[in-house]
């Protein structure tokens, strides 16, 4: 379900997973530029947006994230991790062009990023969610 990005902002390459309270996710703006923005909530994170990092894209379609202000935004990232089944960790680079699809949802003055996700459509994927490619 994409744990962990690597990304690269003011020329430095930077690694973030998930269970980092402090994480944030390389949002690209209009004008080309890159916003690091809080990635998703966690239990021990007040506020009233939903719990976890992700967003099914199904739920996105069904209009389950309508209530909390959503729009699409691209993810610019150079990899993504993903742990299978066993805990072991895969990184997979992004095509160069290509973006993780997110997120942004708004409760009052909050932003976080949510990374959207899908079934896989191949037999040895390394989880049941995959980060929807853009």
């Amino acid at each position: 379900m994409c744990g962990g990005v690597l990304f690269q902002i003011d020329g430095k390459e930077v690694r973030t997973f998930f269970p980092n309270p402090k994480a944030r996710l390389p949002v690209l703006k209009r004008d080309g530029s890159i916003e690091p923005i809080a990635w998703g909530r966690r239990r021990e994170q007040s506020g009233r947006l939903p719990l976890g990092g992700w967003a099914r894209h199904e739920s996105i379609l069904a209009g389950t994230w309508d209530k909390y202000s959503p729009r699409p935004i691209k993810i610019a990232v150079l990899a993504f991790m993903e742990k299978d089944h066993l805990g072991k960790s895969h990184w997979f680079e992004v095509t160069s062009g290509q973006y993780l699809q997110g997120l942004i949802v708004r409760d009052q003055h909050i932003l976080r990023v949510y990374v959207v996700t899908i079934e896989p459509n191949f037999e040895d994927a390394v989880h049941d969610r995959w980060p929807r490619l853009i």
